[in-house]
């Protein structure tokens, strides 16, 4: 059967997945919503667009961030060790560049609903210029990511101020003078806290449990790298050397009026940051602990203190949303995700998610692995094993890191387990491309 491939997003995941199968010929095609390659890295005040703050800066090092086969030194040596989303978003387009991948993209497209009609036969309705389509494909590979429909708290009692998500967040200006609450204590939140903090009248950030906040740089070294060189370690024990490198380091967090971590390393996602705690030390961002009601202006937090607050910024994450497919088609929303390697169905084998993990790290580079893999299995390269249901609940019941019970940790792999494990399914000179293929695009 001759195949014909859809890709949905042009993001990191989606070119590389898109470069991948052309490089083997494969027929393929990929949409994408923006008018641009870049996904949520293209920054945009269009709140409709989950793009990066005004501010971001990636949160892993630029070593540990980049494709195989298109380093940051192919692109530009000068690159920070921590890219701005700008950077990044220009590193994408070179890519797409690099490859010849635009006659491939269809940009300005929604993907409206998925129909997997029998084996091997999709009916993909397409969006574009307010017409609608039906194309028919034999594969589909599903790269949009995970940012895309915001998780939104509740709490008892009415909030009388203004309640946004941290979707709508996209520069500190809006918020000068203004009484913040930032909710939660990931990457997005930490920002949040910081960048408002510079303008607002006053910030303050709301905890509900304990986070481990990890500065970008050990010893003068990106903190990944750090890490990395310990990765030869069984995980349970560069956990716990982890975790008392970041206590001598920083100390407890009780120093600094937050919660104490609870969880051992992993067990719920670390939050890197350099300058949240700095903030706390200035007085220029409050700790409160969670919520426990509203009314009117005021929040009333569970150690039973209160304030007056202008402004909430809930950055309490998304939801693993794939509106696309008729509603219990496929539904990860609430989790558990058994997908072989993150990405091959244990039923449909003409169905694929790239991207669609949370590692300990970058996405993107396990992302390529993934697309080498899967261009290797649509070719014949590559068998999917017999065993397959039984690996897609392998990756269910015997997961990297025994993370706490939320929606939020049920894509999380280990970076360097995940590599490996992908590795180990490609063939020992898969690198050796990376040369030729750099040498015939220039």
């Amino acid at each position: 059967m001759q195949k014909r491939v859809c890709i949905i997003g042009a993001g990191p995941s989606g070119i590389t997945a898109l470069k991948n199968l052309k490089d083997k010929e494969l027929d393929v095609i990929c949409y994408d919503r923006n008018a641009a390659v870049g996904g949520n890295w293209i920054y945009s005040e269009d709140e409709s667009h989950s793009s990066v703050f005004e501010t971001t800066h990636i949160i892993s090092s630029k070593t540990l961030s980049q494709y195989e086969d298109f380093t940051f030194d192919d692109f530009d040596k000068t690159v920070a060790d921590y890219p701005s989303h700008d950077e990044l978003r220009r590193y994408f387009q070179a890519y797409a560049k690099r490859f010849e991948l635009y006659p491939y993209i269809e940009f300005e497209t929604t993907i409206k609903h998925c129909n997997r009609v029998s084996n091997n036969k999709w009916e993909i309705a397409i969006v574009q210029n307010n017409k609608e389509r039906i194309e028919v494909f034999t594969d589909l590979v599903v790269c949009n990511g995970h940012h895309s429909v915001p998780r939104i708290p509740e709490y008892p009692g009415n909030f009388s101020g203004k309640f946004i998500h941290s979707h709508n967040y996209k520069k500190a200006s809006p918020f000068r003078d203004k009484k913040v609450l930032v909710i939660g204590g990931g990457n997005s939140a930490c920002d949040v806290a910081v960048e408002t903090s510079r303008v607002s009248k006053k910030t303050s950030i709301s905890w509900r449990r304990g986070y481990r906040i990890i500065p970008k740089f050990f010893f003068g070294l990106p903190s990944d790298i750090v890490g990395a060189r310990s990765s030869w370690l069984p995980i349970k024990i560069r956990s716990w050397f982890n975790d008392r490198l970041l206590t001598i380091m920083l100390g407890k967090n009780k120093l600094y009026g937050l919660q104490e971590v609870k969880t051992k390393f992993g067990q719920t996602h670390p939050t890197i940051n350099d300058e949240l705690l700095y903030k706390i030390r200035h007085g220029k961002v409050h700790p409160k602990l969670d919520i426990e009601r509203f009314d009117g202006a005021t929040v009333y937090f569970k150690d039973g203190s209160h304030e007056e607050v202008d402004i909430i910024i809930a950055c309490t994450g998304y939801i693993l949303k794939h509106s696309f497919f008729d509603e219990g088609f496929v539904d990860y929303s609430e989790g558990p995700v058994p997908l072989y390697l993150k990405m091959f169905h244990a039923e449909y084998h003409d169905l694929f998610f790239v991207g669609m993990f949370q590692p300990l790290g970058c996405i993107w580079p396990g992302s390529e692995l993934q697309s080498k893999l899967l261009a290797n299995y649509l070719t014949g390269t590559w068998k999917m094993p017999t065993n397959i249901k039984a690996l897609c609940e392998k990756e269910v019941t015997n997961p990297h890191y025994r993370q706490i019970n939320t929606p939020r940790h049920t894509i999380t792999v280990d970076y360097h387990a995940f590599r490996k494990a992908l590795l180990k399914q490609l063939p020992k000179n898969w690198k050796s491309r990376r040369s030729n293929t750099i040498s015939q695009s220039a």
